[in-house]
């Protein structure tokens, strides 16, 4: 099972980074784990210089942009693979 973050104050970017990952998570039928971390100090432990911030199995894949749906589905299929 893949552990998915999304990292952010909870800002409108983060929600449509959030909505984005729970639906290609359920478009290609994943076992997730999806996590919102909103503690400015956990968000810092990442290393990004601004949110939203994606984080797969612990893998920074995104920070300070939304991503497309096409980006989410192949890191969550590339993260699925590695973890296979």
């Amino acid at each position: 099972m893949l552990t998915i973050k999304v990292l952010g104050p909870g800002c409108p970017n983060c929600k449509k980074v959030e909505s984005i990952v729970r639906q290609a998570v359920q478009m290609i039928g994943l076992q997730a784990e999806i996590i919102k971390v909103t503690d400015y100090n956990q968000i810092m432990n990442y290393n990004i210089l601004s949110t939203p911030g994606l984080v797969i199995n612990e893998k920074v894949v995104c920070a300070g942009r939304i991503p497309s749906p096409a980006e989410v589905t192949t890191w969550l299929a590339d993260a699925e693979m590695a973890t296979a």
